[in-house]
């Protein structure tokens, strides 16, 4: 039994080692003609002929790529050859075959390691196919029709080319940056890296010929460098120049500046908010809003201002507290923060005080004599807009001499306001009209008043008044006085 199977494993191993010594040996071919593929007799052969005897063997020409141990020849092969351009040359005696398709008694056969060993160069066909980045080199020799496969096969593998688009090269903050190396040629992959301005690698993404764009974004402004490198379908990189630069907008720099602070007697007044001294590292201011909230935090007025000199004024109507919040823009639309120092709350306050001169017509202590007379005085608000206090006094001259005197009168009033109307009472004095005489005499009134506000502007007003002063302890009919005015208050 033993010996059975040792003259087997003797047997296989001796049919291994021809079979080896068979493929390693090469056959010399001296002449072609007896072992022919693909042949009509009595013709001349021609591209054109040899096509349509391979395509209408193609099966046989399966079976001995199969054989030949190259498959994967056989579709680019029946695909090409009709397009491809044929070459008629020769090849020199000498030439080798890794192998060559031949008919024996109809069937298929492979011949491996063949040399043309003739007298002369073999007429021959040699048709170029390509596949896998690779061209292989089929001969035809003209006289029998075999398919031979050349030694020589070219590699046509390309360099990468890469190609790197970053968009956009300018922008702000936390702005998409998109990275698009679609345009790369030949790649089986590729690689971006990206450097701060300082040389320290941020970042480095890998690409792919089916998904070759990526976005990024940067919280800090300044310069950064994108480099990339493509790799074929060899492994070896791209030499070509692939970089890109992309600039991150620094912000504009706000600084404001107010005309006052706190703003006393400032309603009615104009004040100035000035961001005239804001500036931008890399670019130019290009806009500039002021927004005013009240003491709530609600935006009760906006300016917009896009040119120079970069200010607003602004009329407070009301008292209160008030905040001016300002952002500036820039060139390429970047921002400044909302914070101080651009971002200040002050105190507008109302005028409270007031000097007053004024003058008008009146007759005095029941005589029939007009008096003109002119006041001086003040007025100071004790609540605005509601109640007030004013304290004036003058002289009223006669139009007709004697007996009528010049007469003095002073006064303490408290007025109630009712929008643009006003009414007021106090205590006052008058002088006699008439001073030798009993019934006239110096003493104290009742003054009344009622007017009417002509103009308001704030820090200046204009009033017409309607008076009458009742004598206290004193001849009515020889004391009242009455008049009809106007006063100017700064």
């Amino acid at each position: 039994m033993r010996l059975r199977k040792s003259v087997v494993i003797f047997v296989v191993m001796a049919l291994a080692a021809l079979t080896a010594i068979s493929y390693a040996q090469t056959t010399k071919l001296k002449r072609i003609g007896l072992y022919t593929f693909c042949t009509t007799k009595g013709q001349e052969p021609t591209p054109a002929t040899m096509k349509g005897l391979f395509d209408a063997n193609s099966a046989d020409i399966k079976a001995g790529f199969d054989q030949a141990g190259n498959p994967e020849l056989y579709e680019p092969f029946m695909e090409q050859m009709k397009t491809a351009e044929w070459q008629d040359t020769t090849v020199p005696v000498g030439e080798t075959f890794p192998w060559m398709l031949f008919k024996a008694r109809g069937q298929v056969k492979v011949a491996r390691n063949i040399e043309w060993a003739g007298k002369e160069p073999l007429p021959v066909f040699i048709v170029p196919i390509k596949r896998d980045w690779k061209q292989y080199e089929f001969i035809i020799p003209k006289g029998c029709g075999n398919i031979a496969i050349s030694g020589r096969v070219i590699n046509l593998v390309p360099p990468a080319v890469c190609s790197l688009v970053v968009t956009p090269a300018r922008a702000n903050v936390n702005d998409p940056i998109t990275v698009d190396m679609s345009g790369t040629q030949f790649a089986r992959s590729m690689t971006v890296e990206i450097t701060d301005a300082q040389g320290q690698k941020l970042a480095t993404q890998e690409l792919t010929a089916q998904s070759p764009k990526w976005q990024t974004k940067f919280d800090k402004p300044g310069e950064y460098s994108f480099k990339a490198v493509a790799v074929n379908m060899e492994g070896l990189a791209s030499t070509n120049p692939c970089a890109a630069k992309v600039s991150i907008n620094f912000p504009p720099i706000c600084k404001l500046w107010t005309s006052c602070m706190p703003c006393e007697d400032y309603v009615g007044r104009p004040i100035t908010f000035d961001a005239s001294g804001s500036s931008d590292p890399d670019g130019q201011i290009a806009k500039i809003v002021f927004e005013l909230l009240d003491a709530e935090g609600n935006v009760i007025d906006t300016c917009v201002t896009t040119r120079k000199p970069w200010i607003w004024e602004k009329v407070f109507t009301k008292p209160g507290s008030y905040t001016i919040s300002t952002t500036v823009f820039d060139n390429d639309g970047a921002q400044s923060s909302a914070s101080d120092p651009c971002r200040l709350t002050f105190e507008v306050t109302q005028k409270k005080l007031f000097w007053t001169v004024g003058g008008g017509l009146g007759l005095y202590g029941g005589s029939t004599a007009l008096y003109g007379f002119l006041r001086a005085g003040m007025f100071a608000w004790i609540t605005p807009d509601k109640w007030s206090f004013t304290l004036s006094g003058g002289g009223g001259i006669p139009f007709k001499g004697d007996p009528w005197k010049i007469v003095f009168t002073g006064d303490a009033l408290i007025n109630g306001h009712f929008q643009s109307f006003f009414v007021g009472t106090g205590i006052g004095v008058s002088s006699a009209t008439q001073p030798k005489d009993d019934l006239h005499k110096f003493g104290v009134d009742l003054p009344f008043q009622l007017g009417f506000q002509v103009f308001d502007k704030w820090t200046s007003k204009g009033q017409l008044f309607f008076e009458f002063r009742a004598p206290l302890g004193r001849n009515f009919n020889a004391n009242y006085k009455s008049g009809v005015g106007f006063r100017f208050l700064f």
